[in-house]
């Protein structure tokens, strides 16, 4: 959903305040393309799960339990954390768009009537602010 004319004049004030305070750091952020932070996870990821793969091999090799468990631990958080980055810097799981009435509707029914949630109710404080102005 893309911003109205006075949160994208909002939104410059911010940055142009935020430049002023510190160049530097404004400077860092506005270059940095979050998918590479992302990519470098993965290689951490790839890095971790290779490590324990060794760690698992050495310890059912060498026959030492407690080594090849924790190689397996090393590799099933390698994968979690990968696969969460991978995830993030594809733009899976990532909610772009707002729920129709419909969809609210039927949320509600499902949760038998209880008030809405903690995101609904944000969202509706918005659109009360920004019928205000």
């Amino acid at each position: 959903m893309p911003l109205s004319e006075h949160e994208q004049r909002l939104l410059e004030q911010i940055e142009q305040a935020l430049y002023a305070e510190d160049p530097k750091w404004a400077n860092t952020v506005r270059i940095s393309d979050p998918r590479s932070h992302y990519k470098r996870r993965l290689v951490k990821a790839s890095a971790g799960f290779i490590l324990g793969v060794v760690l698992l091999m050495v310890g059912v090799v060498i026959q030492v339990i407690p080594l090849g468990v924790g190689g397996f631990v090393v590799m099933l958080a390698a994968c979690l954390w990968g696969l969460s980055s991978w995830k993030r810097m594809n733009g899976f799981g990532e909610n772009t768009a707002t729920p129709s009435a419909g969809q609210q509707e039927s949320r509600a029914g499902r949760r038998g009537g209880a008030r809405p949630g903690f995101m609904e109710r944000m969202e509706e404080r918005w659109r009360r602010r920004h019928d205000e102005r």
